[in-house]
Order: C-alpha cells, then structure tokens, then sequence
C-alpha cells in the first residue's frame, strides 16, 4: 500500500462518505496540541527544538495518514534542517503524547494520524483493494477493553480494532470509484 487514503465516518454507514466527527468528541485545537506537545517534551526532559515543531506542524496539517518518509518530505519543506533520524525519533514522542495515532496494517510500513478528537475511540477498517484505510468511530472499545482487563485485574494501556476487508464494487465490476 504505497499512500494510502484516510475516510472517517461517525457510525455505521458504507464508509462513502466523511461526516463530522461525532457530537460527544472534543475537536482538539492546533495551539492546545502544540501546547500539550511542548508540555510533553518538557515532562520528558526532551528539547523543544525548532526541528521537532516543524514536524509536529506538518503532522498536524496532514488531513490523510501519512507514513514517516512523506512525513520527512514535507517537514523539509518547513525547516530543512529536519532530519529523517529527528522524524523517526519524534513520530513515537508523538504517539505516546496522544498526538498521533499510529496504524500497522501489516505492510511493514507504519502510517499515522493526527488525533483531532479527544478520547474518540475508533476503528480502521482497511481495503485491501482499493488501498483505503477508513476510520469508524468506536465507542464501545473503551468499554470493552475496560471490562475485559479487569476482569484479569489488569488495567488497559492501548487497544485497537482493526478489519482488512476487500472492495465489493472492485470485485464485482473491476472498478472502484475510491481506488486511487
């Protein structure tokens, strides 16, 4: 999957469309989440260095997920001294903060996006077809991961949910309108 395409959807529909995020989620704003990185950092005893804001300032512009390299490519664009070590070094800084999520969908290459809504838990569904990842609001996640670790008496760190699926369009008439 050389760049894939990012749909979010708010619930159960066929994933053709891109409503708002849901109304129970707080859309987080740019300067609260430079904040909350430059906080970050700090709390970790890491540098706020020009390098890492212009990552985070393309991260955050970025409306599709994006792999590390393309990261890189446009981060350049802002500040060039950016190196792909301090991007590769930045992206987990990133992840960790709840800045970014992250998405393995088994490729070998890792994709991310920037969180825009707080607490949203949320699903990818990924067609291997038509190289889409989609994105499905998930509220039960929180509830489930909870209920199972306690259970264990374990309390839960991370959790995802994630369908590899193939296009039905693609594969009834050979096209697809999302295939890029």
């Amino acid at each position: 999957m050389a760049n894939p395409k990012v749909a979010r959807t708010s619930g159960a529909t066929n994933g053709l469309t891109a409503p708002a995020p849901p109304s129970n989620s707080r859309v987080v704003s740019l300067p609260a989440a430079r904040e909350k990185f430059r906080d970050f950092l700090t709390r970790k005893g890491l540098r706020v260095t020009n390098q890492r804001l212009a990552i985070f300032e393309t991260a955050y512009a970025q409306k599709e997920h994006f792999t590390a390299e393309q990261l890189l490519d446009h981060a350049r664009k802002v500040d060039d001294s950016v190196s792909r070590a301090t991007v590769y070094r930045t992206l987990p800084i990133m992840t960790e903060s709840a800045l970014l999520r992250e998405v393995d969908i088994g490729s070998g290459e890792k994709f991310y996006l920037p969180i825009n809504e707080g607490g949203t838990q949320v699903a990818q569904v990924v067609c291997v077809d038509c190289d889409r990842i989609f994105e499905i609001s998930a509220p039960f996640m929180e509830w489930y991961g909870s209920t199972v670790s306690s259970k264990l008496g374990l309390t839960p760190v991370s959790q995802r949910l994630q369908v590899s699926a193939h296009c039905n369009t693609w594969r009834n008439t050979g096209a697809c309108p999302r295939r890029g």
